[in-house]
């Protein structure tokens, strides 16, 4: 029974919506009819005027004007008569339609002058074509005319000089400009703003329902209505046999119901059973995960955790379950710390970055170890948050890495500089040769002094002590240089001005420039900021990039080679970060180009008894501390290395 009156009610329904259909069907047609109607209307006028111009501007004596308007009536049906009027309106020729009688022959023209006036008023105002209201004009048949004056103001050299009146009849107006098809289905009709019908065009057949549609025609002086008016003979039919009718409907719609049905109960299963899989995959999935994974609400209780998570703690899942504030892996040092992040949190203040931050944990045992933790909110299925997710990850192995990478590097660049002095060991004999040659003349000297016993000798000994000692200090100097370049140091970076780095490592540049004769120029411009560096590490990159360009010049065998190292600082970034480029620039032979792609590759080398480490130690350093490190050519000839080091700022 209830699914009978439901297919009684469906039909019903289904027929008043196919009738409202229908009615809004036919009123968009009728008002899309009205709109082209009034288009239609619009243009012809327009097209009206531009004729009625041609003829105030091209003519000039009254047969020809005459003529032209002749021809134009005989071309417009609905303009009843065309007149030339001069400036005070009088009256200087006129011609009617040869299409009636005069419409003017039974009544005067000064019956309807009014109407001229007024419009030749507007225009004369608005320097443009006007309209006048209609008016109704008698005829000697017994019938009438609605009409319509159009005046037209005829301008010569800035002075009025006559106006054309062109008068419309607007039933020949509808009958012109509305196709035949539309007025044998439709009456067409212009009416006052009242609805007062002015002229009425087409006879439509008369039915139990009408359909209107109205358009506003807005013209210069005058304003009337286009209303359309369509009639519907009768409803649609809607079945020629009911009972059959609701039968066969009330059929399929069983039928339809019981498919729909069965393909419901089918849909519910698959879509059950693919929910255990998807979860079950999930399951799986979350199990063999490494990474910890924790869900807590928006009170900071713990909702959920997975096996990575308990054996990452140390903790059974019911043990974590429901703990809010302190978790029990939370170290007790650190719990009002981490009970003041997480309130923040929660609070929504503050989103946790992507990258994620680092955290300490503590196992069951009370062991603590390093942790990564990533969250993001966690949103319902109405896009509503209910809390946090968050991935754990151990770190305690990536600490590991990274101190015995750290580590290695230390070695790796100690190597490098003991490398370095190694190679340096015959510039060092050869320069502590001479202090140590001069303490021991200097020492002998003072002893035959001494067996001499001469008073007049003390001043010469004196001489020769003080001697003694400037030689001692000069070799001291070259060892505490060799000494305070290989020693190694905790990495640390401080503010040192880049003079300090210079003179730290010009001791042992002179050594090889003396030795192969070059002439070492060194420009630091006063005034710059303090470079922030670790200055060990600066300091081998300086000497790295300075013996290897001495070293080319001398295999090139330059005739007057020239070492220049300076340094300048840049202009401040988009952050506001300063930085100090250091240049050090060779008149050498330059880099071939199969060479150019593995300069900074570790263990090349082009030396004989390189080790291939130098440029690529150089590289590591000056990245580390957040700057690049580059070579072009110079000009003449030779390479310029240049490296950038962060500058002090006011903010350090």
């Amino acid at each position: 029974m209830l699914l009978g009156v439901l297919v009684v009610a469906l039909l019903v329904t289904l027929v008043y919506l196919a009738a409202r259909y229908e009615a809004s069907v036919a009123q968009a047609n009728v008002e899309r009819d009205v709109a082209d109607a009034l288009s239609d209307i619009r243009s012809a006028l327009t097209r009206n005027v531009q004729e009625l111009q041609a003829l105030q501007s091209g003519l000039r004596t009254r047969e020809q004007w005459r003529a032209e308007a002749d021809r134009l009536l005989r071309g417009h049906r609905e303009w009843m008569r065309i007149e030339r009027r001069g400036p005070r309106l009088e009256l200087l020729t006129a011609v009617d339609t040869p299409y009636r009688t005069p419409v003017f022959g039974r009544f005067e023209r000064e019956s309807s002058l009014a109407e001229v006036q007024q419009a030749c008023a507007t225009a004369t105002r608005i320097s443009s074509h006007a309209y006048a209201r209609s008016h109704f004009v008698p005829q000697a048949d017994g019938l009438g005319l609605e009409l319509m004056e159009l005046c037209l103001p005829q301008v010569e050299a800035g002075r009025m000089v006559g106006y054309v009146v062109a008068t419309y009849s607007l039933v020949d107006l509808l009958a012109t400009q509305i196709g035949p098809q539309m007025g044998k289905s439709q009456e067409i009709s212009f009416t006052e703003a009242d609805g007062t019908r002015l002229a009425m065009h087409g006879l439509a057949r008369r039915g139990r329902r009408v359909f209107t549609a109205q358009q506003l025609l807005d013209l210069p002086g005058n304003t009337m209505v286009l209303r359309m008016d369509s009639w519907r003979r009768s409803e649609p039919d809607l079945f020629p046999n009911v009972l059959t009718a609701l039968v066969t409907v009330m059929s399929i719609a069983l039928v339809t119901v019981l498919f729909m049905l069965g393909h419901d109960t089918r849909r519910r299963l698959r879509v059950e059973q693919d929910l255990a899989d998807a979860l079950a995959f999930r399951k799986a999935m979350e199990d063999s995960l490494v990474t910890g994974l924790r869900a807590r609400d928006l009170q900071g209780r713990t909702t959920y955790v997975n096996p990575a998570f308990c054996s990452m703690v140390g903790f059974t899942a019911e043990e974590l379950m429901g703990k809010g504030v302190p978790a029990p892996y939370w170290p007790p040092e650190r719990i009002e710390d981490y009970r003041k992040r997480q309130e923040v949190r929660l609070s929504g203040r503050n989103i946790p970055p992507r990258a994620g931050y680092e955290s300490v944990f503590m196992r069951k045992d009370g062991t603590r170890f390093p942790v990564l933790v990533i969250e993001a909110p966690l949103i319902n299925a109405q896009g509503l948050q209910t809390g946090w997710m968050s991935a754990v990850l151990d770190i305690s192995e990536q600490r590991r890495s990274e101190e015995l990478s750290r580590a290695s590097q230390e070695r790796l660049q100690a190597t490098a500089r003991l490398a370095t002095v190694g190679e340096m060991a015959s510039l060092l004999s050869h320069e502590l040769n001479q202090p140590l040659a001069a303490i021991a003349s200097y020492a002998n000297g003072s002893m035959n002094l001494l067996q001499e016993r001469d008073p007049a000798s003390t001043d010469m000994l004196q001489i020769a002590m003080s001697r003694i000692a400037e030689q001692a200090d000069r070799a001291g100097r070259v060892i505490k240089s060799v000494h305070d370049f290989v020693r190694r140091r905790t990495q640390a970076r401080e503010a040192v001005p880049p003079q300090v780095l210079f003179d730290a490592i010009l001791p042992l540049v002179n050594l090889q420039a003396h030795k192969l004769g070059v002439r070492v120029d060194i420009r630091v411009p006063e005034g710059l900021p303090r470079a922030l560096c670790d200055p060990t590490m600066a300091e081998q990159v300086l000497l790295n990039l300075a013996r290897n360009a001495m070293q080319a010049m001398d295999e090139a065998h330059v005739p007057h080679p020239e070492l220049v190292m300076q340094v300048r600082a840049t202009p401040a970034s988009e952050g506001g970060k300063r930085w100090l480029e250091f240049s050090v620039a060779d008149q050498g032979p330059g880099i071939p180009e199969e060479v150019k792609q593995k300069l900074f590759t570790p263990f090349f080398t082009t030396k004989a008894e390189g080790m291939g480490l130098g440029l690529s130690l150089c590289r590591t350093v000056v990245e580390q501390h957040g700057g690049h490190l580059v070579f072009e050519p110079n000009q003449p000839q030779g390479t310029i290395f240049r490296f950038t080091l962060p500058a002090e700022t006011a903010a350090a």
